[in-house]
């Protein structure tokens, strides 16, 4: 109904009444499932919490609205769900697994490096790459001042002209799969994110979504 600012001053004005009595105390607490919050005589109810996983396709970016006029993943959505968000971000030239949700504590759980969510991607890589790099990888490799590293990485095909690799990575900082490649002179010709914990990608075609199950929220949020 209003920021929290705004509603303090709803409070102190007298306009919000719990079960038909007022309440001027900040801090006052309720219990949502059982009490009727009322401002103005106008009923207040929960949000709906929605959690979605969707398989973004290459060539959208992770935001509303684009200066550029391109594509977002908000135009793959019903319009109902515009207050959703992305959990993290895909670049506009990756793909795969993303969420979206209206809850501030989920997105937190899955994208503060302090909780260690694991996300596990494939590269598709110009050129040929070696064993020794993926260890450099796991070691950890300086980038503008960052220190970027992988979980895991595994060597899944290579040839001269291409190779394809699958990475798994704790934290996510910006474009860094492409970065670490990048310092070893090689260029990501597709990258897909194909896990966040233990939610696969599966069979989800590119460009359509699904809501997780309660299972998987637990799943996602559980400590490790």
């Amino acid at each position: 109904m209003a920021s929290r600012r705004a509603s303090e001053q709803f409070i102190l004005a007298g306009r919000v009444t719990v079960n038909g009595e007022p309440v001027t105390a900040l801090g006052s607490k309720v219990n949502p499932l059982h009490d009727k919050v009322e401002v103005d005589s106008r009923r207040v109810t929960l949000k709906r919490k929605l959690y979605v996983a969707l398989n973004k396709p290459r060539g959208y970016i992770c935001t509303r609205k684009d200066d550029q006029s391109r594509d977002t993943v908000h135009e793959l959505l019903p319009k109902e769900w515009a207050n959703l968000y992305t959990v993290g971000r895909l670049d506009f030239d990756s793909e795969g697994l993303i969420f979206l949700t209206n809850d501030g504590e989920f997105s937190l759980r899955l994208t503060h490096p302090r909780y260690g969510v694991r996300k596990k991607y494939l590269a598709l890589v110009e050129g040929r790459v070696e064993e020794k790099m993926l260890s450099q990888f796991t070691r950890g490799v300086e980038s503008k001042g960052e220190t970027l590293k992988v979980q895991r990485a595994k060597l899944l095909s290579a040839s001269n002209s291409r190779s394809e690799v699958e990475l798994e990575l704790a934290e996510g900082k910006n474009r860094e799969v492409r970065r670490l490649f990048e310092s070893q002179g090689l260029i990501v010709l597709r990258l897909a994110r194909v896990q966040i914990g233990k939610i696969k990608l599966g069979e989800l075609k590119p460009g359509k979504w699904r809501t997780l199950t309660e299972s998987e929220i637990k799943s996602l949020i559980s400590p490790l």
